[in-house]
């Protein structure tokens, strides 16, 4: 008893001095009350005295009094508040024989506490067995959404990254439907063999053209599969050296084109990987093709190539630039190592390859350039170069000059409209995301922005803000979805543009025009550049992702003392909302955070219903900018500083890797940025915010509004100290990687952290069928048929930042043969 009496005053004067000083900040009075009562209870236990196990009761009862006037019957709400004090109440019953005291009054004790302790329990499970979920409109009137501006679809093949340069992530195929989706099985499994001991997150999501199946691996290794067995075809291996891996190693997927005549062929030059072929197999560009690259497959490197190798044995497409490749990197002068990199499949559209490049974040102001580039998809010549700031260059600079260092580039996957010329540029920020003083205008006008280029000059044709003046990292890291839009006037030629910030935008694809109103609303001003900050931002009333501001109730934990310490961080923070200015004196709160909204695995369209399928992230990060005089006296440097002798594996610049952004030097500009992604404090590990981190949800194109809306994720292998917790409870978890939406009324999808792939019923959102993956599922899946059999395939590599483990697997499923 006395044991437990110590713990009682030990966990009082926590909560006594912590709430205080909560107190003082302004905050809830109940830690510092319920901090005094334990102290008394536990010096009244420590007497033996049965009036301490009656004050511990009366602040139990308080204590629930106080929870369900601040969060009602949230279920996970309830647990820091409750749970932790339930379980000190069974102690104190458990330990009542030991006070001074007759039966009788521990007996009216215990089961008074026994009583309050089930009824407790009891409430929290009916909240959540009984979560309301907005009503389901069963609606199936098909739109125009079916015509596909490509001119390529999906059904027996998948084309192209996103299904098809579209990115609806639809499939017309049907075998595989609510009824009998219990019934999947592996039917194949391979391995790629490229498992990187750090940064891992392949990300891939494989292409399938005719009875072959191409992908990429984590380092860029090229591999051609039989659909049916996913016995290997070729390989081809680039060799991208590891000194170029950038945040992740990365190759998020590859591109397809078959020309209608043969290629010529040109002298070979030196090799830069060798192709391992497998024996002959059925050619993707129709039977008996001998003309060598007629059908290639096209990828970007993490070292800034493209590559072009055959489809059907995988050698060097020798009519492609230098046998076979082309550096993207010639006219942006110096590049470190792993300053530049493709991680994401190329855009082609009449016949031009376009692709932007990852620049590492957070390093220099006067990084590499964002210039977007197209190239010939037969020859490999530059077909033009758009750099943002001289709209006068149209290829590359001349010698002695380089394209514009810093600018905003696009990291993520482009979609194209073969009809109108276009291909759309989710674009990313400037270098030097957090500070934006030194900026140029035309870096101030196409930054997080969705910009239109027409394919044939290399111009922008409109462009489309999300974001002013961003110094929240909010770039766009998701493709836009062409659909074709039900107005008033008729049917209009558009697109659906998610964003991080969780806002979708309806625009028409030819204009950039809104389709869907978007307003301005005032925002904060102030920080550490006032005069920089935009007065209003722009916003969609076609629907967004985002939830309501966080206030100090939806602190978490595990404990209330783990919540009492994030409540203390909330109300030490800078926080205005969204767009809460940057700060130096103080952190401030970025709601949603940079992994928040829609990311770079898109959202998913279902044409027959008109729904909007999107998986999202909702976390905030604490951020903080550093003054560079102390960056500099903390290490910090940027990476391939010249002042770093040598950099110990795992470092990013002298920094230790961990969320980007986590001590990123943005040498150049007068602040570093130290970024906790997620918002961890305490020792548990556990975010202050409480769930869930993220959900999926289905959205009526016509009407904007939700269909359905739920968690995504369940807490199996997450928990306290990073210990899994196994437990199958929805919790929603951080989620990365996109959908696929089929006709038979299913929603596939891995991307959270809990290592499972997933069926969802479109029409309800619940679950019908799972599977524990190898690694974690932070890619896109994609579907395809093969002799009259529909599969499903992932690849399972897990991802370093989402701390899933690392795998090389690519997984096919579908049902048994009859």
């Amino acid at each position: 008893m006395r044991v437990l009496a110590a713990v009682f005053v030990i966990l009082g004067l926590v909560l006594t001095v912590g709430g205080a000083w909560l107190l003082a900040l302004g905050g809830s009075p109940y830690y510092l009350l319920a901090g005094l009562g334990l102290m008394a209870s536990g010096a009244m236990l420590w007497r033996l005295s049965l009036v301490g196990a009656w004050i511990y009761v009366v602040v139990f009862v308080l204590t629930v009094l106080w929870a369900l006037w601040e969060v009602g019957l949230n279920g996970w709400a309830l647990v820091p508040r409750v749970v932790a004090p339930a379980v000190l109440l069974m102690l104190v019953i458990a330990a009542l024989p030991a006070l001074d005291t007759r039966r009788g009054g521990r007996l009216a004790l215990g089961g008074a506490a026994v009583f309050i302790v089930g009824a407790l329990l009891s409430g929290v499970v009916i909240a959540q067995a009984n979560r309301p979920m907005p009503p389901n409109d069963p609606r199936t009137a098909a739109l125009a959404l079916m015509s596909d501006p490509s001119l390529r679809a999906t059904g027996a093949d998948w084309p192209a990254y996103g299904g098809t340069e579209s990115a609806r992530r639809y499939s017309p195929l049907a075998q595989i439907n609510r009824e009998n989706v219990g019934e999947l099985e592996r039917v194949w499994t391979f391995r790629t063999g490229d498992t990187p001991e750090e940064k891992w997150g392949a990300e891939t999501t494989p292409l399938k053209i005719g009875d072959t199946v191409y992908l990429c691996s984590a380092r860029n290794i090229l591999i051609a599969l039989d659909a049916r067995t996913g016995r290997q075809r070729w390989r081809y291996d680039p060799d991208v050296s590891d000194d170029w891996i950038p945040y992740t190693a990365a190759c998020r997927g590859v591109a397809y084109h078959e020309t209608g005549v043969p290629t010529s062929a040109s002298a070979p030059a030196e090799r830069t990987g060798e192709a391992t072929p497998a024996p002959p197999a059925a050619s993707p560009g129709g039977a008996g093709e001998t003309a060598p690259c007629r059908a290639r497959i096209i990828e970007g490197t993490l070292d800034g190539r493209l590559i072009a190798v055959d489809a059907r044995t995988g050698r060097p497409c020798s009519d492609f630039g230098t046998n076979g490749a082309v550096d993207i990197k010639m006219g942006m002068g110096d590049v470190i190592p792993g300053m530049v990199s493709i991680t994401s499949a190329p855009t082609i559209v009449r016949g031009v390859i376009v692709t932007g490049h990852q620049v590492l974040d957070g390093q220099y102001r006067s990084a590499p350039s964002g210039v977007i580039q197209g190239f010939d998809v037969v020859t490999g010549e530059l077909r033009w170069a758009w750099d943002m700031t001289r709209p006068d260059l149209t290829g590359r600079p001349a010698e002695g000059d380089t394209f514009t260092r810093g600018t905003p580039n696009m990291w993520t996957t482009a979609s194209g409209d073969e009809q109108l010329g276009l291909v759309y540029l989710p674009m990313g920020n400037s270098a030097a995301d957090y500070y934006s003083g030194d900026r140029s205008e035309a870096e101030n006008r196409y930054a997080t922005s969705l910009v239109a280029l027409d394919v044939t000059t290399g111009r922008p044709a409109w462009s489309f803000q999300t974001v002013r003046k961003d110094v929240w990292d909010y770039d766009l890291g998701s493709q836009a979805t062409l659909i074709d839009y039900p107005t008033a006037s008729g049917v209009v030629p558009a697109l659906v543009l998610p964003s991080k910030q969780g806002d979708l935008y309806i625009l028409d694809r030819r204009t950039g025009r809104p389709l869907v109103p978007v307003e301005d609303r005032a925002a904060a001003r102030g920080g550490v550049e006032p005069a920089e900050r935009a007065p209003t931002q722009p916003f969609s009333r076609f629907h967004t992702l985002a939830k309501r501001d966080l206030t100090e109730r939806d602190m978490w934990g595990m404990s209330p003392v783990d919540q009492m310490i994030c409540r203390i961080g909330f109300r030490q923070a800078a926080y205005e909302g969204i767009y809460t200015p940057p700060t130096t004196d103080r952190r401030w709160i970025q709601y949603p955070g940079y992994n928040g909204g829609s990311d770079w695995g898109g959202v998913a369209v279902d044409p027959r219903r008109g729904w909007v399928i999107a998986n999202y992230n909702d976390m905030p990060n604490y951020n903080r900018l550093v003054p560079r005089q102390v960056a500099n006296e903390k290490g910090w440097f940027p990476h391939g500083d010249p002042r770093l002798k040598e950099q110990t594996p795992g470092s990013r610049g002298g920094v230790p890797q961990g969320a980007e952004g986590a001590g990123d030097p943005q040498m150049g500009v007068p602040y570093a940025i130290d970024v906790n992604a997620g918002w961890r404090m305490g020792s548990t590990g556990m975010l202050c915010k409480q769930p869930p981190y993220g959900g999926i949800r289905a959205i009526d194109i016509r009407t904007g509004e939700t269909v359905w809306d739920r968690p995504l994720g369940t807490a199996r292998k997450n928990g306290p100290f990073g210990i899994p917790s196994m437990l199958p409870l929805d919790i929603g978890t951080p989620n990365n990687g996109g959908s696929v939406v089929t006709a038979g009324g299913l929603i596939f999808i891995a991307a959270a952290t809990d290592d499972l792939i997933r069926a969802i019923d479109i029409e309800t959102g619940e679950t019908v069928w799972s599977e524990v993956l190898p690694a974690g599922g932070q890619a896109g899946p994609m579907v395809y048929e093969q002799d009259g059999r529909q599969y499903l395939v992932l690849m399972a590599g897990g991802h370093h930042f989402m701390e899933t483990p690392a795998g090389d697997h690519v997984i096919a499923w579908a049902l048994p043969r009859r």
